[in-house]
């Protein structure tokens, strides 16, 4: 079955009248979640850096759906942009209801090529915007006493695994991972839960080609990985997310959910086939990412 004849599983008013935002929102796996949440009846805050392709974005999401969606620049690094982002929400629809933490960031290099600063940007984005996100919308809700609130962390199976040559995403998506559970422990009782998804290979034009570009894709490919014997379908994460945020998963708190066919059990390391690569082959990976980025 395709991603386009795929229907998604929840109720068509699953979500109705919920208020979500949606981190890294504008594209790929953020924007089919936006997509879907907008199906099942609630309002949308799409945040990324680009407003142009946020504002492109959220017009063909009105016009596909007929719900409302917001798109606002934000550096989740940037606490202050997240303040702003998350009172711009407020003055627009009045309310959050759902929180999912989408943004990321991440490239393949070995670890001994790496900066500090390489280090330092992977873990702002991936760790830190995730905590500035909770944080601002966790001390709303705490403060005007608001309960039956849901956070969503997209983290990733190397986070207890560990994988190489994608270190610092996986330090990173660790602290996302620890972040999830003790904040499910802490936050529980003021009726805000805490989960998370940890997603398997589920390609995305852009982003799956910036990390793994040129012939990479063809000669390390996912799908051989997972014992299913394909990657995921963005509508299969959707109806996840959509899931976990709904008043349906109510008594769901602290959980990782894994999406990923199996892989995880197959092998851990998501990455760790890239040992693969010969010493001289990195120069020319790493043109090739620097080749794509601006695309």
């Amino acid at each position: 079955m395709s991603t386009r004849e795929r229907k998604g599983m929840m109720r068509d008013d699953a979500l109705k009248g919920m208020v979500v935002i949606i981190t890294g929102g504008g594209t790929g796996l953020g924007l089919a979640m936006a997509r879907y949440c907008l199906q099942l009846g609630a309002s949308v805050c799409i945040t990324s850096r680009k407003l142009d392709v946020l504002t492109t974005t959220a017009a063909e999401l009105e016009q596909e759906t007929g719900g409302a969606v917001l798109p606002l620049a934000c550096d989740v690094r940037k606490y202050e942009d997240v303040e702003a982002m998350r009172d711009a929400v407020l003055a627009r629809f009045g309310k959050v209801d759902a929180l999912v933490n989408n943004a990321a960031g991440n490239f393949i290099s070995p670890t001994e090529r790496l900066s500090s600063n390489a280090f330092k940007t992977i873990i702002d984005i991936v760790l830190m915007g995730t905590v500035n996100c909770t944080l601002a919308l966790g001390k709303h809700w705490i403060a005007k006493g608001e309960s039956d609130k849901a956070i969503l962390n997209i983290t990733t199976t190397y986070a207890w695994t560990g994988s190489g040559y994608v270190v610092p995403s996986a330090c990173a998506k660790a602290g996302v991972l620890a972040l999830t559970r003790s904040l499910a422990s802490e936050w529980g009782r003021k009726g805000i839960r805490t989960n998370a998804v940890a997603p398997g290979p589920f390609p995305t034009k852009g982003a799956w080609s910036r990390l793994v570009p040129g012939e990479l894709m063809e000669r390390f490919d996912m799908a051989q990985r997972v014992p299913l014997g394909r990657v995921g379908e963005h509508q299969e994460l959707a109806d996840l997310v959509a899931y976990l945020i709904s008043p349906y998963s109510a008594y769901v708190n602290g959980e990782v959910v894994t999406i990923d066919g199996g892989e995880w059990l197959k092998g851990a390391g998501q990455f760790n086939m890239l040992d693969m690569v010969e010493p001289g082959m990195w120069d020319e990976i790493e043109r090739m990412v620097r080749s794509t980025k601006g695309s």
